[in-house]
This record gives structure tokens, sequence and C-alpha cells, in this order.
């Protein structure tokens, strides 16, 4: 699991960091390809590769926390609805599960967030604060241990938790539909007489691809919040945040950035 993260964080970190830019900054790009350009164009491989670090740690926290709380949570779940195994429980059952491994998760999560979406949106936010400034002294590149250590310096160990409301408002409901949807599409293609683990890979990767996109379209409004009040671009609270994007840049805010989520 934690080679196979690793590859996944390698491997998708540039449309993670696209992604985040454009949450971030949407005025500033037209569309993931202008993005993607423009910042390989200013930063090289290196812009787009921003917070890998920080991805690396939170995919390996995540997934080594999260599949621990929820074999622990369908046990619960088990225990309520009074079910003799947890293969019992129905596909609601396992996304309650779900969601409520993902509370316990969004602890760990947090803190390595915060450092990846501000190391990803940190040559826009010094652009930006440039031009507004244009005398003003070429602010240093810093890495994720500098970052870390202004962020405790600055606002002590509550500030590694900006942004936790915001991340529990993601988690908890995505992961609900991640494993409902994991399990419902598990269901559908299992035939009369199989057993759910006996699909095969291939199926098996279906499923879990059904269920990544069921997670991040319910979801998405969530993240682009997550990642303004992250990065510091937003200084209000989660719902606050969510109603200014959607009253001054529509429901559409972020420019189709999803497809980098998918």
């Amino acid at each position: 699991m934690l080679i196979g993260g690793g590859f996944s964080v390698l491997l998708c970190q540039p449309l993670d960091t696209i992604k985040v830019k454009m949450q971030t900054y949407p005025e500033l790009y037209s569309n993931l390809f202008d993005c993607g350009v423009k910042t390989w164009k200013r930063q090289g491989i290196v812009g787009l590769y921003a917070g890998t670090v920080p991805s690396l740690a939170a995919n390996v926290l995540e997934n080594a926390s999260l599949f621990m709380f929820y074999g622990m949570c369908q046990t619960v779940v088990q225990a309520v609805v009074s079910k003799p195994r947890v293969e019992d429980l129905t596909t609601f059952q396992n996304a309650c599960a779900g969601g409520a491994a993902a509370f316990f998760t969004s602890f760990f999560l947090c803190p390595t967030e915060l450092i990846k979406c501000q190391l990803q949106a940190m040559d826009e936010g010094r652009q930006i604060r440039m031009a507004a400034n244009p005398t003003a002294a070429t602010e240093a590149k810093i890495g994720s241990a500098k970052l870390i250590r202004n962020i405790l310096k600055q606002e002590g160990l509550l500030g590694m938790f900006r942004g936790l409301s915001s991340t529990l408002i993601r988690e908890m409901p995505g992961y609900f539909f991640f494993f409902g949807g994991y399990d419902f599409a598990r269901r559908v293609l299992t035939k009369p007489g199989q057993s759910k683990d006996d699909i095969g890979s291939v199926k098996t990767v279906l499923c879990g691809g059904f269920a990544g996109v069921t997670c991040w379209a319910a979801v998405f409004p969530a993240d682009v919040v997550k990642s303004r009040i992250q990065t510091g671009k937003s200084t209000a609270g989660f719902w606050k945040c969510l109603t200014t994007i959607a009253r001054t840049e529509g429901a559409t805010s972020g420019k189709g950035n999803m497809s980098t989520d998918i």
C-alpha cells in the first residue's frame, strides 16, 4: 500500500498542484492546460512537483490511519445494527463506517495538507505581492521545514490545524461516498453465487475508479474552500468562504478543475 501510494503521488502530483493553484487563484488561469504551461515556464518541473514531500507524508498517514479506523468503525457499526459478521453490512452501513473513519483521519491529514497547499500556491502569492509592491525585496523561496517553523513561530501548534473544519467537511462525506460507491459497485459486478471478494482484479480496479469519481463529485466544492483557507487567501470560516465564492464567482469557480481530481 505504501509503495503504491508513493507511485500515486509521483504520478499525480503535477495535476494536484494545478488543482490547488486554480482553486486558490482562478483569476490567473483560464484552464488546467494554461496553468500547467505557465507553471512550467516559470518554475520548470520543480514547480509542478511543489509540495511533494508533504504529499507523500499525507498519503502515508491518510492510508495507514484510514483503513485502520475503517475496520474499527465497521466493527462498531456491526455491533450497533446487530449483524453477525462485518461482511453482512449493507452498502449504506459500510458508507457510514467510511465517513466515521475519515473523522479520525482528518486530524492526521490536516497539517500535511496545509503545508502541501501553501507550497503549491506560494509562487502565485509571491507574484501578486511583488506586483502590488515592485520595490520590495524579492522573497526567498522556502521549503517544508522552514514553512513549518514559520507557522509554529507565528501561530503556534494550532496554526498547523488551519482548515481543520473544511478538511472534516471534505473528508467525512467524501469517504462516505467513496466506501459506499466502492461497495455498491462491487455488489453490482458480483455474479449470482459469487462473493464480492472474487470479482477479479480488473473489476476491482473499476470499482475503485467509480468510488473515486463518486467521492470527488460529492466534495469538490469543500475542497475548493479548503484550499482557499489553508493557503491563507481567505481568512473567513468555511460557510462564509463557501457562500462568498458562490456569490462572487458562481458555482463553477475554479474553471472546471475537478477534472484534475478525476
